[in-house]
């Protein structure tokens, strides 16, 4: 099992940063990781893939936090962040981290954490 932790969250003015971060542990050296991503659920909406990440390192963003928010990942930290700028109030929401990879005998598996709260707030 591979266990992800965010942390980073918090409240921020419009036009702040927050820099999230996703911790993975437990069976890593047990997988392959094929790829890393940051959800979010805004109140009152569904949750929505704002950015993600392959292997080859090509990223992906909703139109929404182009050019504000920055994937990247530290593999010998097995670590992954989400840096925010320029935030915006609907920015606000449980930011959820998650990784798809596959097992060394061939099967898939994907991992979430529990999510780090975001508010972008006066």
């Amino acid at each position: 099992q591979v266990q992800l932790v965010e942390s980073g969250g918090g409240l921020v003015q419009p036009g702040g940063s927050l820099r999230l971060s996703c911790v993975a542990s437990g069976s890593i050296s047990s997988i392959t990781i094929l790829s890393q991503r940051w959800y979010r659920r805004a109140p009152g909406k569904q949750r929505e893939l704002v950015a993600n990440i392959n292997n080859a390192g090509n990223d992906h963003y909703i139109d929404s936090v182009k050019g504000r928010f920055t994937i990247s990942r530290d593999n010998a930290k097995n670590t992954f962040y989400l840096q925010m700028n320029s935030l915006k109030p609907e920015d606000t929401g449980v930011y959820t981290c998650g990784l798809d990879s596959i097992s060394h005998g061939g099967s898939s598996w994907a991992f979430e954490g529990r999510g780090t709260q975001v508010t972008v707030s006066t």
